[in-house]
């Protein structure tokens, strides 16, 4: 039996953007874990950056899954989780969403977590998911970069960017771990991280460590026989 594969789909067509994120997911690729793979969706739009941009990949995102039947779970590598419940009724296999699984990981390592945007247009869209979450109250603020996606994956400046936000997020706001709003700043975390002083979560490789948990358990349970969790 093999380790099984887990597929992280970028749901925008640009490259950097995937590229940064297979770079980040390198500490989760073990010896006898399952395979890592990211995707482009090349037919999304060059970043997602707004309602219509979501809705516009929902379906193709579900079309990818479908066809994807030698694949063991999936992650949606975009924070607004789009598609993410469609996919879920396309597949019998567990998909992730960074937002959902971004957010679930902050809570396991502060009390009250900040986030930051892209822009301030999607902070409105984050707000919402976060409510239907119920979890608004644990949220300490979100601030946005107020840059495209394009350029937190590849921008000169972007790293300055999020020590700026990410600083008032923590001191003025009282964030105790800080989220990476964002697919594009995977490359950021650690460096961030050490600049606040505090946890940074990006929410791919939270997306992803969960994925190869439930992964493992589903191999491990059909190794010993025992039925995998619905």
């Amino acid at each position: 039996m093999t380790a099984g594969r887990i597929l992280v789909i970028n749901p925008n067509s640009n490259e950097t953007v995937t590229a940064g994120l297979d770079e980040a997911l390198k500490p989760l690729r073990i010896a006898g874990g399952p395979a890592i793979a990211c995707m482009t969706l090349t037919e999304g739009p060059y970043g997602i950056e707004s309602q219509r941009d979501v809705e516009s990949v929902t379906l193709p995102l579900a079309r990818l899954v479908e066809a994807h039947t030698d694949t063991d779970a999936f992650v949606i590598a975009c924070y607004s989780d789009p598609g993410l419940h469609v996919c879920r009724e396309a597949t019998a296999k567990p998909v992730f969403g960074i937002q959902e699984s971004g957010v679930v990981t902050a809570l396991s390592r502060g009390d009250r977590f900040g986030v930051v945007a892209v822009a301030g247009r999607s902070i409105p869209r984050h707000l919402r998911y976060l409510r239907q979450m119920g979890l608004e109250a644990r949220l300490a603020n979100e601030r946005p970069l107020d840059m495209t996606v394009a350029e937190t994956a590849s921008g000169a400046d972007t790293f300055d960017r999020l020590v700026a936000v990410g600083g008032a997020l923590v001191e003025e706001d009282g964030a105790d771990v800080v989220i990476l709003g964002c697919a594009g700043m995977a490359r950021h975390r650690a460096g961030l991280e050490a600049a606040l002083g505090v946890p940074v979560i990006d929410p791919t490789q939270a997306a992803v460590a969960m994925a190869v948990g439930a992964v493992a358990l589903a191999r491990a349970n059909a190794l010993a026989g025992t039925p995998a969790a619905p």
